[in-house]
């Protein structure tokens, strides 16, 4: 079976993985598309510190082969788009309706691929770049098979966390304003978002000028290539600012372009020892700072409201695939992550 392996040093295509059969409660899965995110690169360059060796992939679709006792929601046959949160479901937090914050769901490697007889870790409770894998049933969501399933792959990591940052965790309202700093995949789906939520003015800011028009066609009303230029349209803040590149200087920045009671959002993945400073006083005027994991999701409601969304025409899913590649074409696919080329590109199988 083919898969992206990554050793600890360096990640490469092989063909010998092999997955376990799904145990109660698990569902295996047939991958048709996975989106290739910064997470998984983050993995490689060590940003995200993970044991190795491990399958990477966390944001993908396809085709339920098996599943295993006690699953009923899906049966094989069933396309499903993935999530990474293999929530229990039982404890307090997934009781309050929070699964985001599930401890069973976080930091909990599993290992249900082989090579050559020797374990390898799961990324994410997911890797789906892998010709098929084995993730908790609660992480299989059905939606329609008329919905491509190189879109659909995008919806369980971009998409969940960018709408799901505006509408769940910083909950927009109609008529605010809203500036996004960093218009990559997750800077594109909070865009979206906060149009879907009705905000006036919504200020994208990138350092490459071309990204402009994909920004307006998200939900952009203005663009700037600096943050220096949001003032010019919100001279006194922003009700909401989310950074969504990891950058320490660009957390400083969101806070210091807030209106009173304004709240800066924090998406991007910094190393995880970064630290970042701020005036501690321009805080008192009611503004806040919010972390947010995984746009604070419900994965089996948000996943199956946005493939709503995107039958209706109201959520843009095709136009986050800027290219497609071959799973072999791994190596390029990073490289144009890298260079900023595509907003999102997507591996097939």
């Amino acid at each position: 079976m083919r898969g992206v392996l990554f050793d600890g040093k360096r990640a490469e295509v092989v063909d010998d993985l092999q997955v376990r059969e799904p145990g109660p409660g698990e569902v295996l899965v047939a991958v048709a598309a996975a989106g290739l995110c910064h997470s998984d690169l983050s993995v490689i360059d060590g940003t995200i510190p993970f044991p190795a060796p491990v399958v990477l992939g966390h944001e993908g679709a396809g085709v339920v082969a098996e599943v295993g006792a006690g699953v009923t929601h899906v049966v094989p046959g069933d396309h499903v788009a993935l999530s990474t949160l293999a929530s229990c479901g039982a404890c307090a937090e997934c009781d309050r309706g929070r699964p985001t914050m599930c401890r069973r769901a976080i930091g909990r490697p599993g290992r249900p691929f082989t090579r050559a007889g020797r374990p390898v870790h799961q990324f994410a409770s997911n890797s789906a770049f892998a010709e098929r894998t084995v993730v908790k049933a609660v992480q299989a969501v059905r939606i329609p098979k008329d919905i491509p399933l190189t879109s659909a792959a995008l919806i369980g990591c971009g998409v969940l966390t960018g709408v799901g940052a505006v509408l769940n965790r910083a909950r927009v309202g109609f008529g605010e304003s809203v500036v996004v700093i960093g218009a990559g995949g997750i800077g594109l789906n909070v865009l979206q978002g906060a149009r879907l939520a009705g905000a006036l003015r919504i200020v994208a800011v990138d350092a490459n000028p071309g990204k402009e028009e994909v920004a307006r066609r998200f939900g952009a009303t203005h663009f700037f290539s600096t943050v220096d230029g949001v003032r010019e349209v919100l001279p006194t803040g922003a009700d909401h600012v989310f950074e969504c590149v990891g950058r320490v200087e660009l957390v400083r920045a969101a806070i210091d372009l807030l209106d009173r009671h304004g709240q800066a959002v924090l998406l991007g993945m910094p190393a995880a020892t970064a630290e970042a400073s701020f005036v501690v006083s321009s805080l008192f005027l009611d503004k806040s700072i919010l972390g947010c994991r995984y746009g604070a999701s419900r994965p089996q409601r948000d996943i199956a409201l946005y493939a709503t969304l995107y039958t209706e025409g109201r959520l843009l899913l095709d136009e986050l695939v800027t290219r497609t590649y071959p799973v072999e074409d791994f190596e390029k696919a990073t490289e144009d992550a890298e260079a900023g080329r595509v907003a999102r590109g997507v591996l097939t199988f």
